[in-house]
């Protein structure tokens, strides 16, 4: 079986990705993931070239993204996004993605892990980005200096208030 031209291309470009992921998922993960591009054909679906695997430094074993705990896919796709932003932006000879938004996905970490998180987040925002989240847990309102809490109201409409943490 050969790889087009297409899924050769954009598989080179997931490798970079992936390289420059790991940076993060490995600190975000203390060290525990890393993830590696991979060829092989994914089950059910006939599709290779474009698979990712999670190595596991605590059992040294492969295994596949899906067995990942939801906090820990968070962190891996959080890793992958900034992962492609960096990647873009070396690539667009030095352009910035000065801004990211993440909606939800912080109601699977649990608090070491979302401490962690957040802490990699302050760290895109104190190196100039700008960082959307939007979220429902009330535990992140505290690490959050500027904050928009859209609230509904009688009568079918929502009213955006501008608060700060304390």
């Amino acid at each position: 079986m050969r790889m087009e031209l297409e899924t050769f291309v954009l598989a080179a470009q997931l490798e970079e990705i992936v390289q420059v992921a790991n940076r993060r998922l490995y600190t975000m993960t203390d060290g525990r993931y890393t993830l590696r591009h991979s060829d092989a054909i994914e089950k059910n679906r006939g599709k290779w070239g474009l698979g990712l695997e999670v190595l596991d430094a605590h059992t040294g074993g492969v295994r596949g993204p899906d067995s990942l705990s939801g906090g820990e896919k968070f962190q891996a796709s959080l890793a992958l996004a900034l992962g492609l932003a960096e990647v873009v932006t070396n690539r667009a000879g030095g352009m910035r993605l000065d801004t990211l938004f993440i909606d939800e996905g912080f109601g699977s970490l649990d608090a070491e892990t979302l401490d962690v998180t957040m802490a990699t987040l302050d760290n895109l925002r104190e190196g100039g980005r700008t960082v959307g989240l939007i979220s429902h847990v009330a535990a992140m309102k505290e690490s959050i200096p500027a904050q928009l809490s859209v609230e509904k109201v009688p009568g079918g409409w929502s009213v955006i208030r501008q608060e700060s943490s304390s």
